[in-house]
């Protein structure tokens, strides 16, 4: 299982990585494993504000749709349009080419709330 340590966590298996005022927001290997084969990724809320915990997209793989929460409150300001061709890259790279939004964070102190890589490697352990 990889669960990089420079990277927050979220207890809805998303992986967030902060970069100053922005930050990178996607679905962590442990997910893309329980999913299965991804198929499509929608992300409807571009250009909108998304408070944290509220849905700002879902995920669609060969047996279920998950919805994506959002990490941190901030507007969605780049959807990863990669996805549209190739979805399976949540599959083969959820860190890297994988990713599925940007966002310009309204609130820094949420950050706090986040999983350090430790604590969501206790949480998916049970």
């Amino acid at each position: 299982m990889n669960i990089p340590s420079e990277l927050k966590y979220t207890k809805d298996h998303e992986w967030i990585k902060i970069d100053g005022d922005t930050a990178i927001v996607g679905i962590t290997d442990f997910a893309q494993g329980e999913l299965g084969d991804i198929v499509y990724v929608d992300v409807d809320t571009l250009d909108d504000t998304v408070e944290e915990g509220e849905v700002f997209g879902s995920v669609e793989a060969v047996k279920t749709v998950s919805d994506l929460f959002m990490p941190l409150t901030g507007e969605v300001i780049e959807f990863n349009e990669a996805l549209e061709d190739d979805p399976e890259l949540v599959n083969t790279d959820p860190y890297g080419k994988g990713w599925m939004i940007k966002i310009a964070i309204s609130d820094s102190e949420q950050i706090e709330d986040l999983l350090d890589a430790e604590a969501y490697q206790n949480l998916i352990k049970g």
